[in-house]
């Protein structure tokens, strides 16, 4: 099978803040990838160079196409979607309204039936579409995130950080969800975590980055299971 998305020697920060120092890592298309690390390591902004949000050099492939220097919208366009750190939920928008804006690029009947289909996958949602996104609790917020990002039918999901702020009950939810995905849709997927033992859990494929470089990767499995790996970089 091949690779989605390819990244290789990206280097790249803000102004003259230089974060990434090098960066080399693939999603395989229909796979988990997963990016852990702690803060201030680079996941975040790593995902922003994906995106087209922060200038950087190097080069980043999506489906053969290199599409560094091209503006986000461009990028998100070639379906790419980005759920970023916060879920950047429109809260004074309903339900309902926040998830047509995930499918503003696309028409027809195709859309109402996507509709259906993540109200559907998330009950919570079809029962609040008429409610402002803002009164919702983070767990709801977040789900609403990613049935709004998968209402554009993307190829590839970049999703930062989703259990930021989250029970662990809701977040273990989340993560199961987010394998179903995987599963049923062969949608690739590249999650940056704290959570690395929920996240190894879904992953393929994972790496472990430290202040902008990538120091450990592997099968998500076998890091799980390496002691000292998960000791000096996973903190489980």
């Amino acid at each position: 099978m091949s690779n989605i998305l390819e990244l290789e020697n990206v280097v790249g920060g803000y102004g003259q803040a230089q974060v990434l120092h090098g960066i080399d890592l693939s999603v395989e298309e229909g796979h988990v990838a997963v990016v852990l690390g702690a803060n201030g390591a680079g996941k975040t902004t790593t995902l922003r160079a994906i995106s087209g949000l922060i200038h950087c050099t190097g080069d980043i492939r999506f489906e053969g196409t290199s599409i560094i220097g091209k503006p986000p919208e461009v990028v998100s366009g070639m379906g790419i979607a980005h759920v970023p750190q916060g879920r950047g939920t429109f809260n004074e928008l309903t339900v309902d309204e926040n998830m047509r804006i995930g499918a503003i690029n696309r028409k027809g009947p195709e859309v109402r039936q996507d509709l259906e289909r993540w109200y559907e996958a998330f009950p919570r949602l079809g029962e609040r579409r008429s409610q402002q996104a803002g009164s919702m609790s983070g767990g709801e917020q977040q789900m609403l995130a990613l049935a709004r990002a998968m209402m554009a039918r993307p190829k590839l999901l970049l999703l930062d950080e989703p259990s930021l702020g989250l029970a662990p009950l809701v977040t273990r939810e989340f993560f199961a969800r987010l394998s179903e995905i995987n599963q049923l849709d062969g949608l690739s997927i590249l999650v940056v975590e704290q959570n690395a033992s929920l996240a190894l859990g879904i992953g393929h494929w994972a790496y472990v980055l430290e202040t902008g470089r990538i120091v450990v990767e592997n099968e998500a499995s076998k890091l799980q299971d390496d002691d000292s790996v998960r000791k000096a970089y996973l903190g489980f």
